[in-house]
This record gives structure tokens, C-alpha cells and sequence, in this order.
């Protein structure tokens, strides 16, 4: 069997090179998650004062990436790579090693990912994922283009969080100090114009030439100027190009032990959060990309979404059973469709970057924030044309679309985002006189939801906290 035929280029309107340039846009654009994820990790200690290797954790989060997205590639045919998932880590490190080991605490991200997998194979969240209306998946393919638009300015530099001890209401400003000031937040603006410049004429791999020249460019202002600060990643010629990694993280994990060290019902608790924030997480983001792609069929399904489901949660085990946390797709997938990815091809090259980079993590890591931050708003403003297919005349659909496209950004929250469109739009038909047309699950969904955002008085009644 071909490769064309396996992954249905042609049969999808792509080549074998846009899928090879999508690949790469879209390692470029999440390969920050080598540097963020074993600082993120690194940086908290576990109930007995144990923190983890850095150079281990970086093994673990380019191996656990590496294979989960090939096997997307291969098992879900889509352009949607995988890697460990941004706020699932940071409660992983702050939620739940503070309270067991961090043996335990991986043992809990296991047990969050065989939950969803035993969701998928039940049908349940393939079920709903097909009960949410077309127009609602429309507006968290909106939200989304928003919230990686945010990613992107907040990544470099060009907006900033205003620090509390500023006394103000105003909670994000223009560049550090209210206004843009150094070479990086220069080379992120230069980055922009020149993406939309190569966009706007149809340049084949305007996103990735983009991430490349500003690359070049970064590494030279970093040469030639004093440069105090580029974020996560310096861009420079690395001194050396070879790393051997360390796998002396992979396996460790307790499956049941969290439940001994912190409680069954805080356990409970801490693995029901995981499962709600990667299940509505990772099913906005395949709901978005494929959306983007223009892969969802005429009833608005994704194509072979029950492997695709299966996949993302089998990618929540793995995370933690090689300590990387848990791992779910990612938005900056969109990099790559925004290139033209259309098949799981794509996947296979972003994999094997990851693999590379566990062995050449010096050379592929020089691409700073400022560089492959643009990439991020193009893809934004190409996800963001999707809201002309939204019926803003009708406010059964028209509240819950636009609470689920400002509440993404606002609360930096794919899940967030989600769980008001639903709250929301069984609240609107309710008092509209319409609960009949309201599937069921979306009414169990939506009281899970309303536990959710209601979880820090639940626990006190509980006597959790």
C-alpha cells in the first residue's frame, strides 16, 4: 500500500510536502514544551521533598511526544500532534505532588487516561462529541483560534501579566512596562508582518519560512546586540549538537498509591478534575484543527473519531507512565494544518523531530518564542473566519457561542471555554421553552461542568479542604 493511499493525501487535497512542511511547523511551534514541561515539573517538590531530574524529565516529555504522535499519525490519520498538556502539569507538580510521592502522583495520571479510554470504548464521549450542535463546535474552533492568538502575544513578550503588586484592575498590558521595549518583542512584530505578508500573497510554507528566517534573524540580533532576556530559549548556535538522554524516569509510577497517601475521596476528586479539564480540553482541539482542515463531515463529526479519542486518552497513560504528565493534543497543531497538513503524515515528521530531539535536543531547541510565536496569530485569524458560520440572529445559539469564544482567552481555558458554551446554551434553551431539543448527555455534561466551576465548595462540604 502507498503512502499517498494509506493516509489519503490526495484523497484530502494535500501533497506529501505540505505534509512534510506542516510537520515541521508544527514541532517548531511546540518544541518550547521540551524547555516548559521539565521546569514546570522540576520546580515542585513531592510530599517528602523529592523533585525530579531536569534532564530526565526532558527524556521523558520528548520520548512520551515522540511516540504518541506518530501513533496519532498512524492510528487517527490527522495532523494533531501530542505532547504533555500545558495546566494538566501545573497541577500534577502543584495539586497533587504535594499531597503523595511523585510516583503516586503519575499513578493518578495513569488512572485519569484508563478512565477516558474506558469512556471511549463504552461510546460515551464519542457520544458527546457528536450531541454538541454544528455551530457550538464552530465557536470553540473560534475560541480556540483566539486563545492560541493570546498564547502567542503573551509567548512573546508582546503582552504581559501586570503583576498584583501594581494595585490595578487592568490584568494584562502592552509589553513589560506598558509599552514594547527590546530586540525580542522586535523580532516577534517583525515575525508577524512578515507571515502575514506571505500569507496574504499564498506562499507555499509562508508559516514555516516565517519560523525559519526569524530563527536566523533571532540568532543574530542575540549575537550583536545586549540582549538581557528572550524567555525560555536563547537563540544562538549551540555548543554542542549531541545530548544522551536519560531514561531514568520511564515507569515510575504507584497506580493505586495516591489513595493511600492522600485519601480516597481527595483522590477521587484530583482524578475527576484531571478527566474533565484533558476530556473537554482535547476534544475542543480535535474539534477545532479538524475543523481548520476542513476534515469534519457534513453532520460535523471528525473522521474515525473513536480512534482518534482512544488514542488521545491512551496518550494520558503513557504520559504518566513515563513521568512526562499527562499528555494530550495540542493546539499549536493548527501550525501545521495552517501549512496545509491534511493527513496523519504530518505526524510522523513532528514525532520524529521529538525522537531527534532526544538525542540532538541542543540544536532543535534554538527556535525562541518570538520566532515561532507569529505562526500562532496567523493561525488565529484563520481560525477566527469560521465565526461567519454562526447564527448571531438566534440566542439559543448566538450566547452560549460567543461565552464559549471569550471565555477560552479570558480564562486562558480550553475546558473553561467549553463548560460555559454548555452551561449556557442549556440554560438559554431552557428558559426559551426548548429543554426537549437538549440532548441528554449534554444535560448530564453540563452538571458535571456546574461541579467544575464549583469544585472549591464541594470539597469544603465534603470536608476535603
Amino acid at each position: 500500500m502507498s503512502v499517498d493511499r494509506y493516509f489519503r493525501i490526495s484523497e484530502r487535497g494535500s501533497t506529501v510536502g505540505r505534509e512534510i512542511r506542516g510537520g515541521f511547523a508544527t514541532f517548531f511551534t511546540m518544541a518550547y514544551i521540551l524547555v516548559l514541561n521539565p521546569i514546570i515539573l522540576g520546580s515542585a517538590k513531592d510530599k517528602f521533598g523529592h523533585s525530579l531530574d531536569t534532564g530526565q524529565l526532558v527524556t521523558a516529555t520528548a520520548l512520551v511526544a515522540c511516540v504518541m504522535t506518530v501513533a496519532m499519525g498512524l492510528g487517527g490519520n490527522l495532523p494533531l500532534a501530542i505532547a504533555a498538556g500545558l495546566g494538566l502539569n501545573a497541577v500534577v507538580a502543584f495539586q497533587l505532588a504535594p499531597l503523595m510521592s511523585w510516583a503516586d502522583a503519575m499513578g493518578l495520571v495513569v488512572l485519569e487516561g484508563l478512565v477516558i479510554c474506558l469512556l471511549v470504548l463504552t461510546g460515551l464521549r464519542e457520544a458527546i462529541m457528536n450531541a454538541i450542535p454544528q455551530q457550538l463546535k464552530q465557536a470553540i474552533g473560534v475560541g480556540i483560534g483566539l486563545f492560541i492568538a493570546f498564547i502567542g502575544f503573551v509567548d512573546a513578550g508582546f503582552v504581559s501579566r501586570i503583576p498584583d503588586a501594581a494595585h490595578t484592575t487592568v490584568p494584562v498590558q502592552l509589553g513589560a512596562v506598558g509599552r514594547l521595549t527590546g530586540w525580542p518583542v522586535l523580532v516577534f512584530c517583525l515575525g508577524v508582518l512578515l507571515t502575514i505578508a506571505l500569507l496574504a500573497r499564498k506562499v507555499k510554507g509562508a508559516i514555516l519560512i516565517s519560523i525559519v528566517t526569524m530563527t536566523v534573524v533571532a540568532i543574530v540580533v542575540n549575537a550583536v546586540a545586549d540582549v538581557r532576556n528572550w524567555g525560555l530559549t536563547t537563540p544562538k548556535v549551540p555548543d554542542r549538537i549531541v545530548a544522551a538522554p536519560d531514561f531514568g524516569l520511564i515507569g515510575h509510577f504507584s497506580l493505586f498509591g495516591g489513595f493511600a497517601r492522600a485519601g480516597v475521596l481527595t483522590a477521587v476528586l484530583l482524578v475527576f478534575t484531571l478527566i474533565l479539564s484533558d476530556f473537554f480540553d482535547a476534544m475542543g482541539t480535535i474539534v477545532g484543527i479538524s475543523a481548520e482542515a476542513g476534515l469534519l463531515d457534513e453532520k460535523g463529526q471528525v473522521p474515525g473519531i473513536g480512534r482518534v479519542l482512544f488514542i488521545d486518552g491512551a496518550a494520558a497513560a503513557v504520559g504518566g507512565l513515563g513521568s512526562a504528565s499527562s499528555n494530550t493534543a495540542y493546539i499549536e497543531s493548527a501550525a501545521g494544518v495552517g501549512e496545509g497538513a491534511r493527513t496523519g503524515l504530518a505526524n510522523l515528521v513532528t514525532g520524529g523531530l521529538f525522537g531527534l530531539a532526544l538525542f540532538l535536543s541542543p540544536l532543535l531547541t534554538i527556535v525562541p518564542l518570538q520566532a515561532a510565536a507569529p505562526a500562532l496569530i496567523a493561525v488565529g485569524f484563520l481560525m477566527m473566519t469560521h465565526v461567519k458560520h454562526i447564527d448571531w440572529d438566534r440566542y439559543e445559539i448566538a450566547v452560549p457561542a460567543f461565552l464559549t469564544i471569550a471565555a477560552m482567552p479570558f480564562t486562558y481555558s480550553i475546558t473553561d471555554g467549553i463548560g460555559a458554551g454548555f452551561l449556557s446554551y442549556v440554560v438559554v434553551k431552557t428558559v426559551l421553552g426548548k429543554a426537549k431539543e437538549v440532548n441528554w448527555l449534554l444535560w448530564g455534561v453540563s452538571a458535571l461542568f456546574l461541579v467544575y466551576f464549583a469544585i472549591d465548595p464541594v470539597e469544603q462540604v465534603l470536608g476535603v479542604k
